[in-house]
This record gives C-alpha cells, sequence and structure tokens, in this order.
C-alpha cells in the first residue's frame, strides 16, 4: 500500500523500481490528479517520488531503514502528462546512516529536481 510504489494503492503513483548495480530506476508519468497549479505538478508529488527512489535503493538490498532527513532542489516546472526517470544511489555510508541521491530527468535530459537524504539503517533486533 505504499504511496509511491504500492501497485494496490488506488490513489498511490504505482512507481515500479528496479535495482541493478546498485542504482535504483523507475519512472512516473503524472495525471491531472496529481497537479499543484493549472498544468504544472506538485512538488510534493515530485518529493515522493525522490524520497522512494533513494529509499529503494535500501529495501531492494533488504536493509530496513527510514528517512531521517531528506532535501530537494526543484530545477525545472513538470508539467502533467511530462514522464520523468528516477534514479537514485548510495553515496556513503556510515555505521547506521546512509547518504543517499537521487534525480528525476525528461527524456531529453532535462534535471527537473535532485535530492539528497540521510536515511538510518534499523538496529538489530529491532522490525
Amino acid at each position: 500500500m505504499c504511496f509511491a510504489c504500492g501497485p494496490e494503492n488506488p490513489v498511490g503513483l504505482h512507481i515500479r523500481f528496479v535495482l541493478a548495480e546498485g542504482i535504483c530506476n523507475g519512472e512516473f508519468r503524472p495525471t491531472v490528479n496529481h497537479v499543484g497549479y493549472e498544468n504544472t505538478v506538485h512538488g510534493g508529488i515530485i518529493f515522493s517520488a525522490l524520497d522512494d527512489v533513494m529509499a529503494n535503493v535500501l529495501y531492494l538490498q533488504n536493509i530496513k531503514a527510514h528517512t531521517a532527513r531528506c532535501e530537494i532542489r526543484y530545477r525545472q516546472a513538470l508539467a502533467v502528462g511530462d514522464t520523468i526517470f528516477l534514479k537514485g544511489w548510495i553515496e556513503s555510508r556510515r555505521k547506521r546512516l546512509v547518504l543517499l541521491k537521487g534525480e528525476a530527468r525528461l527524456a531529453d535530459g532535462t534535471l527537473i529536481a535532485d535530492s539528497e537524504a540521510s536515511f538510518m539503517t534499523a538496529q538489530a533486533g529491532s522490525s
């Protein structure tokens, strides 16, 4: 039921993530349900997609973690109907703290937004 990637969430984004060689990829095509202003996608939707592509770098490796901090920089507006290609990767790791980066680009390579987040991995023995 995950909002970003849950296939059974009726109001979710339904992003399918794939991990290959340590990089997580996904794609998302926003609809009129994702509008923030006129034909522009709400920044929170883009934020959710980027947070989840980074989270899935860990999740798809069976590493339990949660977002501790996330920063996003919007570079261009995203129009409804324009597909973004999401990419996330681990930048560094120190004990339980993992620094990840993510980006959302159009097919032509235009950077829509990029992000950096710290994730805390679960302590041993916790669920």
